[in-house]
């Protein structure tokens, strides 16, 4: 029997996607013609079940780390379980419950500044409060004549780093719920496309790296807010994300085409000014107390040179001599990277202006920030998480997907075996074996920019908008709800 809002129109990949047909088999089989969905068990809540499985997995595989609370220095490259959260617990200062950015001269002579977007630090700071009310609230006075070494090896900051590890972790477990729940709920007719969130490897692998996913989860949001209609609420998740990681940004170029097509300047200018005020308002009290600890992290990144993953290692570790071509500085990649950062761009502009549909947000999100890693000066495992939200809805095929994340997934392998001198090349200075994972990675990201591009430029290819293009240009499509326009349906539902 079916509910009032379970009706039989849905799209079910097994019956649309040979993979997915395939991989049926070992459950039942493809919906059969006559099939219904479950009165409890909706798509959302099956959705949101596997997500909690898939990240119960990382979990899983992080143990070995935990158990050893991350000090062997060895079985966190050989396990593939390295966090940055332990280790950034006493490096940062949140052992002694120090606010990120304050300047008191001590704090600053004890502990390096977060690296990272004001976001992520808010996160860490009140994990860190929580971690210190689940441990009794210890005295923080006496670690204060003690060294971050000392303080990491102790056997009680050590059952803190674990406490903090556990309650970070939940917080992100609620996060990639939060994803989950809008990418399932964003199309009524198409749910099933977020199990490819769920299920993801790269989802279970990379979940508790980085703080990612809190920027992953506004993301999304600002995709189901977009596709409700809502450009002020899209604007507010995308200055929120902004405000935890840089990527969500890039978001507005999308939108920009959108609105320039539909001639809809209003939203757009609706998006961008919530934007810009979420994105101040989150980082005015980390400004206010400590202008200078806040422009740390625009300050390391531009300094940063060449990094793990980039195509600018590969070609600074072929030659290893100050007097290679390839032995860039840091502003030297800084220029060619925006330059061919900015190019790219120009490229999915025109692409969407000349595509015979309106794009989707996601589609236009995915191509512009796959071509900011693709060029960008540090890969971290964990930034695979950026491109999956929109990867899932901008192309919702499992063989797509399954070969793009099969790259991201020996990337994943590859680099910690790679830090941790597993790689015999990599032991004599000769990276050889990574530089393949590195290449490969690219080549996956770009397969499926091909795949989502020709999708834009033959909206027959695209799985999420074949079953909503009208049969002549004048008529609405069928799916289009009575007196609403086609342009308006293809960018809202079909995101």
């Amino acid at each position: 029997m079916t509910t009032d809002g379970d009706r039989d129109d849905r799209v079910h990949p097994t019956r649309e996607d040979p993979v997915a047909t395939a991989l049926s088999e070992g459950i039942g089989g493809p919906m059969g013609a006559h099939g219904r969905g479950h009165r409890w068990w909706t798509p959302v809540r099956v959705v949101l079940l596997l997500t909690a499985l898939c990240f119960a997995l990382g979990m899983v595989q992080k143990s070995s780390c935990y158990a050893q609370t991350w000090q062997n220095g060895t079985s966190r490259y050989s396990h593939m379980c390295y966090s940055d959260m332990p280790y950034l617990y006493t490096g940062r200062g949140f052992a002694e419950l120090n606010w990120p950015y304050t300047g008191d001269p001590q704090v600053r002579a004890r502990y390096e500044v977060m690296e990272y977007p004001v976001g992520i630090s808010y996160f860490a700071y009140a994990a860190a409060w929580v971690t210190h009310w689940g441990s009794g609230s210890p005295d923080i006075t006496e670690r204060f004549g003690h060294s971050v070494d000392y303080l990491f090896s102790e056997a009680p900051v050590r059952s803190e780093v674990r406490l903090f590890v556990v309650v970070s972790a939940l917080g992100l477990a609620a996060a990639a719920l939060l994803a989950a729940w809008f990418l399932a709920s964003l199309d009524r007719l198409r749910p099933w496309d977020a199990l490819l969130f769920a299920l993801s490897p790269a989802l279970a692998l990379n979940a508790l790296v980085n703080w990612d996913l809190l920027a992953v989860a506004a993301t999304a949001g600002a995709l189901w807010a977009w596709a409700r209609g809502k450009p002020g609420l899209t604007g507010v998740l995308i200055g929120l994300g902004t405000a935890t990681k840089l990527y969500p940004l890039f978001l507005l170029g999308g939108l920009l085409v959108i609105c320039l097509r539909d001639r809809r300047a209003d939203a757009f200018v609706r998006a961008v000014s919530a934007a810009i005020v979420s994105w101040v308002l989150v980082n005015a009290p980390a400004y206010l107390t400590g202008a200078a600890e806040w422009k740390v992290f625009w300050h390391f990144n531009s300094d940063r040179g060449a990094d793990l993953g980039s195509i600018w290692l590969v070609l600074q570790q072929i030659k290893d001599t100050p007097a290679s071509p390839f032995a860039f500085q840091a502003h030297t990649i800084n220029t060619w990277s925006w330059l061919v950062f900015g190019t790219w761009c120009i490229g999915v502009f025109v692409v969407g202006m000349r595509a015979p549909l309106t794009p989707r947000l996601a589609q236009l999100g995915y191509l512009v920030v796959a071509g900011f890693l693709l060029v960008n000066k540090v890969y971290s495992p964990q930034y695979v998480l950026w491109l999956l939200p929109l990867a899932v809805l901008a192309r919702p095929r499992w063989r797509d997907q399954l070969v793009w994340q099969s790259t991201e997934v020996f990337y994943f392998a590859s680099v910690w075996w790679y830090l941790g001198g597993f790689l015999a090349p990599a032991a004599g200075g000769d990276a050889g074996f990574y530089w393949v994972a590195i290449l490969l990675r690219m080549a996956g990201e770009l397969f499926l920019v091909a795949m989502v591009v020709r999708d834009v430029l033959h909206p027959e290819h695209d799985p999420a908008r074949h079953a909503r293009l009208p049969v002549e240009p004048d008529e609405p499509a069928e799916s289009v709800a009575p007196g609403q326009s086609t342009t308006t349906r293809s960018n809202a539902v079909a995101v």
